[in-house]
């Protein structure tokens, strides 16, 4: 074993002294603030394997597997808080790389580096060193800034990506269901859709010629799709022809693999493929170790959590997001496929509005056509009983003639009878006479209005006869104004004459 982050089985107690120093010693030294599993019984104390939990600690540990004790590998406990910077941080008295810090490392391991920033910096040599240590803890937390803790060994680099970092979450994407046969490769371009498709046969040409040129490839395009921030999503296939007239597709991994060799990314990259991947569906190996192993840095109870709370199993599956980059690309993702189920709704309105105009068209031609059809029917009938009477002329009735004439004549008397059919029809037609009388005794009044509706009618009426009036008088007393003016006039020309005389 390597090193070890306070061991929690049988087989970890039994080597506490690995290759670092340190990491799994039985000093009886007290523990951090900063503990990295859960505390046992196994005798076993130190920095990364305190007895006591303080408050900052992480309480699965980071194994593959709870209980291994052997590796930072699957992500944050649950006992992950902020309670510990309130706890006085003591310096562990441990032999081995902290406890040495006068003593250069001879290399620089990120995990040990990482440890040293959040747990023991040696920068100053003070009390300070405890409040630096906090401050790593929080740029850890925060997944931003840089973490000295040693003034010979370069500060560690802390990223969303660190398995301390808290803007973690889990979403769900879906599987794709493609198989490696149907070679589906997927290659993201920094272009938009419309350039893409305005552009289609340069590019088609563009990859054949990556490809090497040769004959016998055929670049297909499978669909176009637009992504946010201008970029397209183009889906590719490529068609071998064997020289016996046969043809495949070519594998979508062994297509993804030529992709990605250097010179023909490269070339990718001239073109604008800014990502390619093949679209291959999971096998059930692969979905379950991946269900099995949470993604590093996340808790593995919120991962189980993920699990179960998956609305569908069979179609998706869960996948972290780290960071507010990540959050903003999946919120502009989903936009972006609203926007296209909304185009898409938009377009199957407009096809089933149009599919009801073609069905109210089709209904009225059927009954046209019925219509048409009982004429023509009628026709036929009469034109087959005069046929049928020339050709039966000079001949006697015969038998079944007579009893068709006896069915009718049945029919007939059934028809005649006062309370059958006859009667019902001949009270009908009278009804019909009284109201035929009736709508010409009243053909005058054949339209009427509404009651409400002449009242409104009467008071616009009333309104416009009361503007008229009031238009009236105001040209009255206008032209009494200008007779009175007329007056005047004719009233001074006398005496401005005798004037001037």
């Amino acid at each position: 074993m390597a090193f070890n982050f306070g061991a929690t089985t049988g087989a970890a107690a039994a080597n506490p002294t690995g290759a670092f120093g340190g990491f799994g010693t039985t000093t009886t030294a007290p523990g951090s603030a900063f503990s990295f599993s859960a505390p046992t019984n196994t005798g076993t104390t130190g920095l990364f394997g305190a007895t006591q939990n303080k408050g900052f600690g992480f309480g699965t540990g980071f194994g593959p597997a709870a209980g291994t004790g052997t590796g930072l590998g699957t992500g944050l406990g649950t006992g992950l808080g902020f309670g510990g910077f309130s706890t006085q941080q003591q310096q562990p008295t441990l032999g081995g790389l902290f406890g040495q810090p006068t003593q250069t490392p001879t290399q620089s391991n990120q995990l040990i580096n990482t440890a040293s920033a959040l747990s023991a910096p040696t920068l100053l040599g003070d009390e300070r060193d405890a409040i630096l240590a906090k401050w790593n803890q929080l740029q850890a937390f925060w997944g931003t800034g840089k973490g000295y803790f040693n003034s010979n060994i370069a500060p560690v680099e802390f990223t969303q990506e660190n398995p301390f970092c808290r803007f973690k979450a889990v979403g769900y994407s879906c599987m794709p269901n493609n198989k490696d046969e149907d070679g589906l490769v997927v290659l993201v371009f920094n272009r938009k859709e419309a350039d893409i498709r305005n552009q289609q046969q340069q590019l088609v040409e563009s990859l054949h010629k990556i490809l090497g040129g040769n004959q016998t490839l055929t670049v297909n395009v499978e669909g176009v799709k637009t992504m946010p921030d201008d970029q397209t999503e183009v889906v590719i296939y490529v068609v071998e022809r064997s020289p016996n007239g046969t043809s495949r597709r070519v594998p979508a991994t062994a297509l993804y693999a030529h992709f990605e060799q250097v010179n023909i990314k490269t070339s990718l990259q001239q073109l604008g493929v800014t990502l390619s991947m093949a679209r291959t569906e999971l096998s059930p190996a692969q979905i379950k170790q991946l269900l099995q192993n949470p993604p590093a840095g996340v808790d593995p109870i919120i991962w189980e959590q993920a699990k179960v709370d998956n609305p569908d199993p069979e179609k998706l599956i869960p996948v972290p997001m780290v960071g507010f980059k990540e959050l903003l690309r999946r919120l502009k993702v989903q936009d972006q496929m609203t926007k296209q189920h909304q185009t898409r709704l938009d377009i199957i309105s407009e096809d089933i509005s149009e599919l009801q105009k073609n069905q109210t068209t089709t209904m009225a031609k059927i009954a046209q056509y019925k219509r048409k059809l009982m004429d023509l029917s009628h026709r036929t009938l009469q034109v087959l009983i005069k046929q049928e009477i020339q050709r039966k002329s000079g001949y006697a009735i015969q038998a079944d003639e007579e009893q068709l004439r006896v069915q009718l004549d049945t029919i007939q008397c059934e028809l005649n009878a006062p309370t059958q059919f006859k009667g019902r029809l001949n009270e009908l037609m009278s009804q019909i006479r009284m109201q035929n009388h009736f709508g010409a005794v009243r053909a005058e009044e054949r339209y009427y209005i509404d009651a409400d509706l002449l009242q409104e009618i009467k008071q616009h009426l009333k309104q416009q006869q009361e503007g008229l009036s009031h238009l009236i008088s105001i040209i009255k007393d206008d032209l009494e104004d200008i007779k009175l003016i007329e007056h005047g006039l004719n009233e001074s020309i006398p005496i401005r004459g005798g004037n001037f005389s």
